[in-house]
């Protein structure tokens, strides 16, 4: 039976079935929002409907409801499309356990989910409080009305679709999926005067039709930053990957004017993860999405300004300012600039690969196609550990999982407790020494020829899913001219860049440059686009402190 106070506050609902797990939610709620909010605790669906429509006949407003996934006669889903119903605008969280994100995943497009919360949820001061917060901020500041929403129309197997619903949700942007051959996805095509040769039609929130939208005009329509509010800044960071984002956060808590600059969305490689279990302060594990989240809410609670769909394409010295061009020929400057690009995923060379980009082939974890992988054989390409959290997340659902290694072993390249988790998962299997050879279909994904590297043997697979991760490329190309590169492509910088104790050509400073300190004095890179890198998420974030703190000695003695 529902537990409610007879105060007027505003309410946080709470179902769980577990009474111990109904009382210790409620509890911790209590603990944080007690004194503002009135928490009503319920043990069923039914009854949490019983709840919510009788404060509803007594006109108090419910800012958010966390309902339990996995709950006899009424799931949490079913549960929170309900709760819809009766208050359209509160907030709506979902509490999963490990094993049910993909049914997380799911509801977001079913019930305009805002948040999901893996149990346990211990600390609540880390996992549950800092959620609860911006939930509770976005409901007073939208008067209460639902999350705006955008529509996206397109092909199942359209590459470009793909790309659109990716850059949307790894960006935070709720949107609703139709496929242009459903009646829905043909309604909302005639009402946008289009047939459906061009896609994906993306529809804002305020009903503006966007069609086959690049990423910069997409970026704005939603409401993301894309245009600098300053000129000159005393530190511009580029790219917004773990390195990038802990630049960013150090560099405006320490009081210089920050702005970040991202070509696609936050996060980087890591942001792709669906879990990351070795990073520090995190026991249970966290995913790429949900780390990237906080750096991004902490960067932006400290000052820094965050650009989206921005691309640099160039770099320029001008005495003491540093000058970063972009790609629509306008400019920014600063004091400083601190590089934290980072990699991209190497194209996997072999015929037919490259016209089913995204019809079925994916570079990277593609997060928002796992849900339709459900009962089907999946294949990845990699042996390193961000091959190793793709297949654990997507054995989750898929009726299988090969990971296609080149070597001889995972022990090369993967961290131990990846392949041990691998070795237990029953629908994994993995097949060293073999590579794709070609791969197969008219508009997606078919078969793929498969060859083994040590007798040559070939065999014809079926396959409709492939996620490659080769290895990783630096981005770094728009920097030819500037900034010194090696033969790949990655940065070398300090001690690595001088390993002779003599400066580097053209440095014109009486001093030898700084650990992070590229060619250019100023200039620092970090994370996984510097030479000699460690690859790792937490190498990556603690680059970006120690560049911000080279950053302040620069400006100090310049």
């Amino acid at each position: 039976m529902a537990q409610a106070a007879s105060t007027a506050r505003t309410v946080i609902l709470t179902v769980d079935d577990d009474p111990g797990v109904s009382r210790a939610v409620a509890r911790d709620l209590r603990r944080r929002y007690g004194e503002s909010h009135r928490i009503v605790r319920a043990e069923s669906g039914e009854t949490a409907l019983d709840a919510l429509r009788e404060l509803k006949l007594r006109g108090d407003q419910v800012a958010v409801i966390l309902a339990d996934y996995r709950m006899p006669q009424m799931n949490g889903i079913e549960f929170l499309e309900q709760a819809l119903d009766v208050y359209p605008g509160a907030r709506r969280v979902l509490l999963t356990a490990y094993a049910d994100t993909n049914a997380a995943i799911d509801a977001i497009n079913v019930i305009d989910l805002d948040h999901y919360l893996l149990k346990p949820w211990d600390p609540p001061e880390e996992k549950l409080y800092p959620v609860l917060d911006d939930l509770l901020d976005a409901w007073r500041t939208s008067d209460y009305r639902p999350v705006p929403t955008c529509k996206v129309v397109g092909h199942r197997w359209s590459a470009r679709s793909s790309d659109v619903r990716e850059f949307l949700a790894r960006n935070q942007v709720p949107y609703r999926w139709y496929s242009s051959d459903t009646p829905e996805g043909q309604r909302l095509l005639s009402a946008a005067g289009q047939d459906g040769e061009r896609l994906p039609l993306v529809i804002t929130p305020d009903g503006t039709p966007l069609i086959e939208p690049a990423d910069p005009d997409l970026a704005a329509k939603v409401g993301l930053a894309t245009t600098p509010t300053s000129e000159f800044y005393d530190l511009v960071v580029i790219g917004g990957g773990p390195a990038g984002l802990g630049a960013a956060v150090y560099g405006a808590s320490e009081g210089l004017r920050t702005v970040l600059v991202e070509r696609s969305a936050t996060g980087g490689q890591a942001g792709q993860s669906s879990r990351i279990e070795n990073y520090l302060g995190f026991p249970d594990g966290v995913s790429g999405g949900q780390l990237t989240d906080r750096a991004r809410r902490q960067a932006a609670k400290f000052g820094a300004e965050i650009l989206t769909a921005r691309e640099v394409t160039g770099l320029e010295v001008t005495g003491a300012s540093r000058t970063i061009r972009f790609s629509d020929g306008s400019a920014i400057s600063a004091h400083a600039v601190i590089l934290a690009t980072g990699v991209s995923y190497r194209q996997l060379e072999a015929p037919g690969l490259a016209d089913l980009t995204g019809c079925g082939v994916f570079y990277g974890s593609a997060l928002t196609e796992a849900a339709a992988c459900q009962g089907h054989d999946v294949y990845i390409v990699g042996g390193a550990n961000s091959a190793g959290q793709a297949a654990m997340y997507l054995s989750r659902g898929a009726k299988s999982v090969t990971l296609l290694v080149r070597g001889t072993s995972l022990a090369a390249s993967m961290s131990h407790y990846l392949i041990q988790q691998i070795e237990e998962a029953p629908n994994i299997s993995v097949r060293t020494g073999t590579v794709v050879d070609s791969a197969h279909g008219s508009d997606h994904l078919e078969q793929l020829t498969l060859r083994d590297v040590t007798s040559g043997h070939t065999e014809l697979v079926d396959a409709q899913w492939m996620f490659v991760f080769i290895g990783a490329a630096p981005l770094t190309d728009w920097l030819e001219g500037t900034v010194v590169r090696d033969g790949c492509g990655f940065i070398p910088a300090g001690p690595d860049m001088t390993p002779d104790g003599q400066p580097p050509k053209g440095w014109e400073l009486d001093r030898p440059p700084y650990h992070l300190e590229t060619n250019i004095p100023g200039v620092f890179v970090a994370g996984d686009a510097r030479a000699e890198s460690a690859k790792r998420v937490a190498s990556a974030v603690g680059e970006g402190a120690m560049a911000v703190m080279l950053v302040h000695r620069y400006l100090e003695q310049s």
